[in-house]
């Protein structure tokens, strides 16, 4: 089995060994933010649960390009829980991944453990998988299943929120008394699928943004809750400032009131939250 993995080991080892280092502390689970999960999870053609067989320490020749203070392992594991990937599984797989030493220089145990793997198929070999990248091998908890399997489930689905691209049209429209006005701001997407911001203000109260997921804005629109889908698709996609033409067919003070309307929107969704510096993956679901 060794011998069939050396050219993925190679391969493997030219891509870790000029990333950097997982973060050791952040938010989200185990070190991860939902951004970072949402990133591993639509990047990759598996997401799936396995239970650590055998661990091979790969040595020499055997692990070209390892990172200093890392080991490399050639992983046997059973698969469990399926949560990406379509044509299923083998019972078990193989595959390989590099692992921090501690501080005594000394590789983990990972016989018997749980992980996470985000990964893709090999081609002409079934019963391997590559890691998407040096994150890619997550320590299973029940709260990081729970989160995957709600986001991919979601994500599946047919009413799932499109990928935001960019920016359309915005409009702005003062209302009938001083301090009240709205703004719709319209959003691009691979499939052309409607998909909008407004920000409505009035005297005395604090402004009010809602996302539209259809053609017109009612009172199902709502702002996305931090940490789900539609918040991920806008707050880590969204440019950070509105294109020109965007709003270069409105009136001077109407073009400021959008710009300001769209920071605000920006202002409520947050960051991102991204620990782990990656291309944003693609807008589709594989």
């Amino acid at each position: 089995m060794a011998s069939l993995l050396v050219p993925a080991a190679a391969s493997l080892a030219q891509t870790e060994a000029t990333a950097p280092a997982p973060p050791r502390s952040s938010p989200g689970i185990r070190g991860f933010s939902y951004a970072d999960l949402a990133d591993l999870a639509f990047s990759a053609q598996v997401v799936t649960g396995v239970t650590v067989i055998k661990a091979e320490r790969l040595k020499g020749e055997l692990a070209p390009g390892l990172s200093a203070g890392n080991a490399r392992f050639l992983i046997q594991a059973e698969t469990g829980m399926l949560l990406r990937g379509s044509d299923g599984l083998p019972g078990q797989i193989s595959y390989i991944v590099d692992v921090p030493l501690d501080a005594k220089g000394k590789a983990p145990k990972l016989k018997k453990a749980r992980f996470i793997l985000f990964a893709d198929r090999v081609p002409q070999r079934p019963l391997e998988l590559r890691l998407t990248s040096p994150y890619s091998q997550l320590d299973w908890t029940q709260s990081s299943e729970s989160v995957l399997r709600i986001l991919l489930t979601e994500a599946s689905s047919a009413s799932a929120p499109p990928f935001v691209t960019g920016i359309g049209n915005a409009f702005h429209v003062p209302g009938a008394i001083p301090g009240e006005s709205e703004s719709q701001i319209f959003l691009t997407t691979p499939d052309n699928r409607p998909i909008s911001l407004s920000v409505l203000r009035r005297p005395g109260e604090q402004p009010q943004w809602a996302v539209a997921l259809g053609e017109m804005v009612d009172d199902s629109a709502r702002a996305p809750a931090k940490d789900s889908l539609l918040w991920y698709r806008l707050a880590c996609f969204l440019p950070p400032r509105l294109p020109g033409r965007s709003i270069a067919a409105l009136s001077a003070s109407n073009a400021e009131a959008v710009r300001q309307d769209y920071q605000y929107v920006l202002a409520q969704l947050g960051p991102c939250g991204r620990t782990i510096i990656r291309q944003p993956p693609a807008p589709a679901i594989r």
